[in-house]
């Protein structure tokens, strides 16, 4: 690993001033370490924010579900507020790597980096979420770019992930059995006022898959989707909406996927 000068913030306006040169700030680095360690990415400076008070906890509304940046996984798969608001985030967050993943690794760190595999970016754009930064507030939508790629800009630190409550949601996926990362992995929400899936591990970014959009939003129920056309990618996909959007709702969700 090549030398980095480490420095630590105790709060978001630090932790901005501090980002300078080629720098990184760094929460539970279980993407970042390991990325330094085998020479795929150097930086001069890694910004260190776990010590800022408030970019962890979990906060929930009637409409919304706020998690703070540097919540763990650990923590977002344990917590009552979670499960009584949206059961199947509380999941994905179970089904992530390892117990030293689950409990090293954050909420903000795992959309910021944005892994073409990665769980938590299908869960923004089904839930409809809004990224909340040091600066600006940013639609899920708008969010993930591309592979390893968001719209944060430099110096832009998030502080929380805002999810919309729906009225029923689901996460499930195929994992690699070493990683545990989404070979694919599918999360359903049916909001107020439409139906999402976002598709995780399929291709080089998280995506909505209209055609399945569509086809659920007249009819939300598995025999909706027998005469979607996808392509051969999407078999899988297909296969775990028709195994699964019967039981799925934001109270409960079968703990075996």
């Amino acid at each position: 690993m090549k030398s980095f000068n480490y420095k630590s913030a105790t709060n978001t306006k630090d932790a901005s001033k501090l980002i300078s040169g080629r720098a990184a700030f760094l929460a539970g680095g279980m993407s970042l370490l390991p990325a330094i360690k085998l020479r795929l990415a150097a930086y001069t400076d890694l910004v260190d924010i776990k010590k800022i008070k408030g970019l962890s906890g979990i906060k929930v509304s009637s409409k919304s579900l706020k998690i703070g940046a540097t919540t763990t996984h650990a923590e977002v798969a344990v917590s009552n507020e979670v499960n009584k608001s949206i059961a199947s985030l509380a999941i994905l967050a179970e089904g992530i790597g390892d117990p030293q993943v689950r409990n090293r690794g954050t909420i903000g760190g795992s959309i910021a980096n944005n892994d073409p595999a990665a769980d938590y970016p299908s869960a923004c754009l089904a839930l409809n979420a809004t990224i909340h930064t040091n600066k600006r507030k940013i639609p899920a939508e708008k969010f993930f770019k591309g592979m390893f790629e968001t719209d944060l800009k430099k110096g832009e630190l998030i502080e929380a992930i805002e999810f919309e409550v729906p009225e029923k949601s689901g996460y499930a996926k195929f994992p690699n059995p070493a990683s545990r990362y989404a070979i694919v992995g599918v999360f359903i929400a049916k909001l107020k006022t439409e139906v999402r899936v976002a598709v995780t591990g399929v291709e080089s970014c998280v995506f909505r898959c209209k055609k399945l959009e569509d086809a659920l939003s007249s009819n939300f129920s598995p025999s909706a989707i027998d005469r979607v056309s996808i392509s051969s990618k999407g078999f899988m996909l297909i296969f775990m909406l028709q195994q699964n959007i019967g039981p799925i709702s934001s109270k409960s969700w079968p703990k075996k996927l």
